[in-house]
């Protein structure tokens, strides 16, 4: 199942813009990574609406050398909010990064999502943050990129999988699962047993880890890939927005990657 796409792109950057300044304003330590996020989704927002508009007028291809220009026209705003907003390394690369480098990043992505083992670099972030308002247009509508699709990736765009959240009733009255593309967005549905990464569905392969003081989070690890996923309990507050709300445990992100485990994709604080 797929979830349905509701409302406007630029609506929906703007509602999780709104919902990340919320939290800001009652996380002490979250604050700062919740504020930039709330930035740099309203940059988003607003490169995804001039995107829209542009493809009303002629369609976009949905492939980044047809688009490009349009994509890059826009994009670089979200390079310069990066530049003047972001946490230090990273507004130190965008300070530094030239057209053609960011690019060349962007059409890498464009066409297959990194599934490495190392750290994401900032250009790495740089070029996601580029392209999402991109890949959400398209799937807003329904234009499907031209990109690999592998296990576990993203059913419309073949992206990888940068959070999970759960919905409805509790996990032994069969609460739904699903995780959240990095790329476009879009929420789908998995097995509750069942890898987001390699798709293993041995249980005794796939341990979960919860920490008291982060209620309705917990940790969903792989020990035949090595991957995990944060999945948020949706039904403890519906105004709940996956990819914001799980900034408030990155405790559990270090924790994870100190254990040996790593995401598929970072999600909004490059972790």
């Amino acid at each position: 199942m797929i979830r349905a796409h509701v409302e406007g792109c630029a609506e929906a950057f703007a509602a999780r813009a709104a919902r990340a300044l919320e939290l800001a304003a009652t996380s002490r330590v979250a604050q700062e990574p919740l504020r930039f996020a709330a930035g740099l989704l309203a940059v988003q927002g607003a490169v995804a609406q001039a995107l829209d508009a542009s493809h009303r007028e002629r369609p976009l291809a949905g492939r980044f050398a047809e688009d490009r220009e349009r994509v890059l026209a826009h994009g670089f705003d979200v390079v310069q909010y990066a530049a003047r907003s972001g946490p230090p390394a990273l507004a130190q690369d965008a300070g530094l990064r030239t057209l053609e480098s960011l690019e060349e990043a962007c059409a890498r992505h464009s066409v297959a999502h990194a599934r490495d083992d190392g750290p994401a670099t900032p250009e790495d972030y740089l070029a996601r943050a580029i392209l999402r308002p991109w890949f959400e247009v398209l799937r807003e509508r329904g234009v499907a990129p031209e990109r690999v699709h592998g296990p576990g990736s993203c059913p419309f765009c073949g992206g990888a999988p940068s959070v999970g959240c759960r919905r409805g009733a509790s996990e032994s009255d069969g609460a739904a699962r699903s995780l959240v593309c990095a790329s476009c967005g879009l929420e789908w549905r998995i097995g509750r047993v069942r890898c987001a990464t390699c798709l293993e569905s041995d249980p005794s392969k796939l341990p979960a880890f919860t920490d008291p003081n982060h209620p309705g989070v917990r940790i969903e690890a792989c020990e035949s890939c090595r991957r995990y996923v944060k999945s948020i309990d949706l039904a403890i507050d519906p105004r709940s927005s996956p990819e914001v709300d799980e900034l408030r445990s990155l405790a559990l992100d270090l924790w994870a990657q100190e254990a040996g485990y790593s995401r598929p994709q970072p999600g909004l604080a490059g972790i």
